[in-house]
Formats: C-alpha cells, structure tokens, sequence
C-alpha cells in the first residue's frame, strides 16, 4: 500500500483518482463525417461508471481531440461539479490558447512536437526552466492547475518544483515495458525514487501512458502518492470488448486492490 499520500487526494478517499483520456474516441470519430463515436456520449458513460477526471490531448492538427470537443466537454463537466477537466498539450504550441480560452482543473505541459505520434519523454532542467517558467505562473494565475510531464529521474523533481508546478505526470512507458519482465522491480524502483522526490519537495503525483488492467495495480501499490492516472488507449480499446461501464469498474477494481491492506 502507498506509504504517503498527498493531502489532494483525500477528496477520493486516499485513491487514486482515474481520469479517462478520450483522445482515441476522437480518432475513431475522426475517420468519417458522420459524428460517431460521440466524444461526450463517451465522457457521460465513463463518468457515471464511476471515473473521477476527462483528460485531452488536443494537437494542433486536430487529428483527433478537436478545438470544438475541448469546449462541449467543459460545458458538459459544469453538470459534473466534482470531476477534474485535465487539458494535456505543448505549452509552445496550441495549449495556452485552449487554457485561457477553457480554464480547466488542470493543465499538464508535454514537450512532444507537432507532428509527434504519441508522447515519449518528459521536460528536461535546466533546458527548459527559463522559457518554460512564465507560463507556468500565467497558467496558475488563471486558476489552473499545472502538472509537467516528467521522466522518473529523481533529481529533475525540486527542478520542477522550483519553476513553479504544483505536480508531475510521470511517464509511465518504461514500467510499462518492462512490466511482467525481470527488469520490472529494477525499472519500477526508478518510479518509486522519483515519486518520494516529488513528494519530499511538496509536488503532487500524477502518472500515464501505457498503464493498462495489468500493470496498474502494481505500479500503484508500489509508487507513493499518486493522485491521477490518466488512461486512454488502453481503456478505450478495453472498452471495445467490454463496455464502458465495465471498463471503468475494472479499472476501479485495479486501483481498489493497489490500496487494499496486503496479506
């Protein structure tokens, strides 16, 4: 069981709250002219299964989460008070316009580039410190939470802390690799160092990419403190066999049995 857990997350009993990345609805969607599979039908399913936060990735190309999806999911949440609208982007890019436009819980700075294919390193300190500080506090300033997108190098947490972000998002595709292999205690001792790092400088604890039913359960029972996990493509293609509301519940399950007393 995490042995720390940030005051944030009391709001979910001590658990780690599960928010859905619906970037991969979009995509889908994307493919034809016709309006199916409906991003907002999808967040209201996942929702009253039981997730606790909707994350979005809009890209400047739109190729999947599109400028019209980021605002019908923020006038959709005004009827879901208690769940966390996380915007995830490149600050560089098209982000800012979006968070000063929407204003969401929280928003979470990815270094990808524009044509990028997913998300696959986190920022780096001191290169990005400089240009990376005033948009943090302009961020902040309108509300916002900020979260940065992080690789698990204990070192980089005080860095991250001392530009001003309120969390991290570690990201998890290392774990994920590894897990179910003999590297994955070695690698996952990487999550848990970085985690106690954040944690020792007053960061709250995000994690993403790549977590799926099988390795979530780990990672939470081992890494202290972790507030959100945001989960797309997995969950949505879990949801093609299962449902929405069993997917979700699953996911639940996973986090519940992270938190139960171990025997």
């Amino acid at each position: 069981m995490n042995p720390l857990v940030a005051p944030e997350s009391s709001a979910h009993g001590g658990r780690t709250a599960l928010s859905v990345n619906l970037n991969k609805v979009a995509l889908l969607r994307n493919t034809r002219h016709l309006g199916i599979p409906s991003v907002t039908r999808a967040a209201i399913f996942v929702l009253e299964a039981g997730a606790q936060g909707i994350t979005v990735h809009p890209r400047p190309d739109e190729r999947h989460i599109r400028a019209g999806d980021v605002t019908d999911l923020a006038e959709l949440l005004k009827a879901w008070p208690h769940v966390e609208y996380n915007i995830e982007g490149n600050p560089f890019h098209n982000l800012m316009d979006v968070i000063r436009a929407v204003r969401p819980h929280q928003a979470t700075f990815v270094p990808d580039t524009v044509g990028q294919f997913t998300s696959d390193h986190g920022w780096t300190f001191p290169d990005d410190a400089e240009r990376l500080r005033p948009l943090i506090e302009e961020t902040r300033a309108l509300g916002v939470r900020v979260s940065l997108f992080m690789d698990p190098i204990p070192e980089m947490m005080r860095a991250a802390r001392d530009i001003g972000a309120d969390r991290v998002e570690l990201y998890t595709e290392a774990y994920a690799s590894a897990w179910g292999t003999p590297r994955q205690a070695e690698v996952l001792d990487r999550y848990v160092r970085a985690a106690e790092a954040a944690l020792s400088v007053g960061l709250g604890i995000n994690a993403g990419h790549d977590l799926n039913r099988d390795n979530l359960t780990d990672f939470l029972r081992a890494v202290p403190g972790v507030q959100e996990v945001s989960i797309g493509h997995a969950l949505v293609a879990d949801a093609l066999e299962l449902g929405y509301t069993e997917t979700i519940r699953d996911y639940q399950r996973c986090i519940q049995r992270a938190f139960a007393p171990q025997r």
